[in-house]
């Protein structure tokens, strides 16, 4: 009798676990880990344990978008040797089409959110985006941005070593945190202090006197002047003895990396700043050491970070449901999957995300896009809300699009500004207005993804990850319904 208890004891949470989650938990599950899940993606995942779920999510994961890139991505840069020896005009054509190439790879990104058939690896790539942050408006080179971003996906649920590695090498970063001029007779300390602040250890782990040794065991990372790959030069390395956190050695950039992987707190940092990502704004301080030992252990496998960020009870807890604030890559990009919106051209979906505050490839500054209630001001809200109601007025779409087109141009009017990027600009606000007018949402579509015809509280659980805030009237129309819960304020959450 007693070997039956304990058995049962053993074998009851295995079944509990094995059970089917429930059309809730995966709906928490899919938004959390992509991008506004549709119904039908939900009701396939009701029917797993969390455990299966979870292992098909990272069983899915890819290491290359499935979206043609642009057309220019294969062309040479113009070398850094020639752009400084332009001439004024020269120069200023050059940034014109990068400014026009950029705007591209926005809407090619924005296009493999939407598309792509693992939402974990663009949810994942849009997290390293904003942890190893660079930007356009100092890179320039736009093929470079669009190569990071391929570096990001190739290695997103990969393993993080592997990847601090080729970032730091990567040619966006050495021009972003000026590794090139980092000498051994002058030594640049931007890349030390950052990677050591942002991008592994986190404050308080580290001395000054570490970040100037490290920065000399950097230096010689540098881009090659014809091609703009990444180039060792030598004759510019410290071939010194340094000493970083407590460790002597004629150390290179490769073994101060190693180092920093070594240190436990490194695998504690990057959970806790996955947990902010997935789970709530708060990380719990011994479930982040419990997980951050599974990924020092596996040797930074992202997988494993993973796996129990999921699989911890924090994650499905009650309290942690519509934690979260949406992103505005999150409002947008789940809102064109969640409703099955048809669009042509995806740059517009880019351009709004800029309005609200989050243009892709250009986050505000090293530390990236600060996230939370940052989000939500009375611009951004009203912006928001803008967005949404555009989708419900689709007679009314290419007359508000040329409305909002002229109230930018307005203000973006200045006198002084060379009319080539004029000309891009206004070339950007037609395109604006011709893809607008190609958006449709079909409510009657929507609906039938659905298993039966959906009542109104199955459509209000598919739409907000907690009660609407507004009461809502009985009867409504679906299309009707949808407009009143997308501009609840709980549409904002997840």
């Amino acid at each position: 009798m007693h070997t039956l208890i304990r058995f049962l004891i053993l074998i009851l949470p295995l079944a509990a676990n094995a059970a089917p989650m429930g059309e809730d938990d995966a709906r928490h599950l899919l938004n959390r880990a992509g991008f506004g899940a549709a119904p039908r993606e939900v009701a396939d995942y009701a029917r797993l344990s969390h455990d299966q779920a979870v292992e098909r999510l990272l069983g899915k994961t890819r290491t290359a978008a499935q979206s043609p890139p642009p057309e220019w991505v294969s062309e040479p840069i113009v070398p850094p040797r020639k752009l400084r020896g332009m001439s004024p005009e020269e120069r200023k054509e050059f940034l014109a089409r990068e400014i026009q190439r950029g705007l591209d790879l926005r809407g090619w990104w924005i296009n493999e959110m939407i598309s792509t058939r693992s939402q974990l690896t663009e949810r994942m790539t849009l997290f390293w985006h904003n942890h190893f942050v660079s930007s356009q408006r100092k890179v320039r080179f736009t093929r470079l941005m669009y190569e990071q971003n391929v570096l990001l996906r190739r290695h997103a649920v990969g393993n993080f070593g592997t990847l601090l590695h080729a970032v730091g090498k990567d040619p966006a970063m050495v021009i972003y945190l000026d590794s090139a001029q980092n000498r051994k007779d002058k030594p640049n300390e931007n890349f030390a202090r950052e990677v050591m602040e942002l991008f592994t250890l986190g404050e308080g782990h580290y001395t000054e006197s570490d970040i100037r040794e490290a920065a000399r065991a950097f230096t010689g990372w540098s881009i090659d002047r014809d091609t703009g790959e990444f180039k060792f030069r030598r004759f510019i390395h410290d071939n010194g003895t340094k000493t970083v956190l407590g460790r002597s050695g004629n150390f290179d950039g490769d073994a101060v990396l190693d180092i920093l992987l070594a240190n436990r707190a490194t695998a504690e940092f990057i959970v806790a700043k996955m947990w902010r990502e997935f789970v709530s704004p708060e990380p719990d301080a011994a479930e982040i050491r419990r997980i951050a030992d599974r990924f020092y252990r596996s040797r930074y496998d992202v997988k494993a970070a993973l796996r129990g960020l999921f699989l911890s009870p924090a994650f499905w807890a009650e309290a942690n449901r519509a934690a979260l604030i949406k992103s505005p890559v999150d409002l947008v990009v789940g809102t064109v999957r969640q409703f099955g919106i048809d669009y042509g051209d995806p740059v517009p979906f880019a351009m709004v995300t800029s309005q609200l505050g989050q243009n892709l490839f250009a986050p505000p500054n090293v530390r990236g896009w600060p996230g939370g209630e940052a989000w939500i001001n009375s611009s951004t809200l009203l912006a928001r809300k803008t967005f949404i109601e555009r989708l419900y007025r689709v007679e009314d779409l290419p007359r508000m699009a040329r409305m909002a087109a002229r109230r930018q141009a307005d203000k973006e009017d200045d006198p002084r500004e060379d009319k080539r990027f004029k000309r891009v600009k206004q070339a950007a606000r037609e395109r604006f207005i011709r893809a607008i007018s190609e958006m449709r949402f079909d409510t009657d579509r929507w609906s039938r993804e659905f298993a039966h015809p959906p009542a109104r509280a199955d459509i209000e659980r598919v739409v907000l990850a907690q009660a609407p805030v507004n009461p809502v009237a009985d009867g409504m129309p679906t299309r009707e319904l949808l407009k009143q819960l997308t501009l609840d304020p709980a549409y904002q959450l997840k």
